[in-house]
């Protein structure tokens, strides 16, 4: 069995107790702490789990193999480093960290304890954009000639005014970093690098927050394609996000998890949508499944030597893409 400890009983663990829960046959869970008593005691009564005040004791515990480490963004690489230090191979949620500094210092902290360091971009494994990423790479749709991802999400006001929820100090930044990187880290997986032209980056009147709930930008993939971006939460009630691709042979549109492919020669492929839900006011709406795999697949990492599928460097390059589009403009205030 491959042991985890859990650190972080808030929000995010709803999905992932859920999947390792569905892991049971090879994954175990012995320990599991929060800062907040009450979060521990509703963690034990739901699952079972022993979990407790005790976050270093979690992190260091001497039967894990892992940590899982699902506290807010400001706290990643001090705790993360505490785990590594400690020997155990990490998983973190979203973003690695607020700032990208932090989150290359604990990429290059894993490295250098030879640990293997996954990130929690779960939107990878879903039906869909795992069968678009192979289609991709296995030259399906040719050369890239455009590409554009949207995300027109929704978060009532009473999302923000959580403690810490949209602020530079805690999380780091706003819907690029906080909500929409998952979209943002598929639509990069696909189309390889992309530079960025032109951006915007706004606080809209409906929301008050420090940080951005819309972003936009114009962008140039690898081979010189033109690309577009658009990621907001202020879109409601919140709709699908939307990617696009064309290339030299065919199309490509993935909406949520709904694939269209669209041939030259005529064929056609579809795949139609899994429960893929968080566009709205619970941003926690959807199915665990990719939760699953993305566990799976960083238990196989280790245990195989390679890297995960959603690995630091992975992570890493997201974060940067999105520090470009943030860094062309200023965040004003509607």
């Amino acid at each position: 069995m491959f042991r985890f400890s859990v650190v972080g009983l808030g929000m995010a663990v709803t999905p992932h107790a859920s999947a390792l829960a569905d892991l049971a046959h090879r994954v175990e869970i012995i320990q599991a702490a929060t800062r907040a008593p009450d979060r521990a005691a509703a963690f034990t009564a739901a699952t079972g789990v022993p979990a407790d005040t005790d976050v270093h004791a979690a992190l260091t515990h001497p039967d894990a193999d892992a940590v899982l480490l699902l506290t807010p963004p400001d706290t990643h690489f001090a705790l993360g480093q505490v785990a590594l230090d400690a020997g155990k191979h990490l998983l973190v949620e979203k973003p690695l960290d607020r700032t990208l500094a932090s989150a290359e210092a604990l990429v290059a902290h894993a490295a250098e304890r030879g640990r293997t360091l996954g990130v929690v971009l779960q939107h990878r494994f879903r039906d869909a954009a795992l069968r678009l990423a192979g289609i991709v790479a296995d030259g399906g749709l040719g050369q890239l000639t455009m590409a554009s991802v949207s995300v027109p999400w929704w978060r009532p006001q009473s999302y923000y005014d959580q403690p810490g929820r949209g602020t530079l100090a805690r999380d780091g930044g706003g819907v690029l970093l906080t909500q929409a990187i998952h979209v943002v880290d598929l639509f990069r997986a696909l189309t390889g690098p992309v530079e960025v032209v032109a951006a915007e980056a706004t606080t809209t009147p409906t929301h008050d927050m420090e940080t951005e709930d819309y972003a936009s930008a114009l962008l140039r993939l690898d081979g010189g394609a033109p690309g577009v971006l658009m990621t907001t939460t202020a879109c409601y009630p919140g709709l699908p996000e939307r990617i696009e691709i064309a290339g030299t042979k065919g199309s490509a549109t993935l909406v949520g998890d709904a694939l269209e492919v669209r041939w030259l020669t005529g064929e056609t492929e579809s795949l139609a949508a899994g429960d893929s839900g968080g566009t709205g006011a619970d941003p926690m709406a959807f199915s665990s499944e990719p939760h699953r795999r993305l566990i799976a697949d960083f238990v196989d990492a280790v245990e195989t030597g390679r890297a995960p599928r959603a690995s630091g460097d992975e992570a890493l390059a997201t974060h940067r893409l999105i520090n470009e589009i943030l860094g062309l403009t200023e965040v004003p205030v509607a």
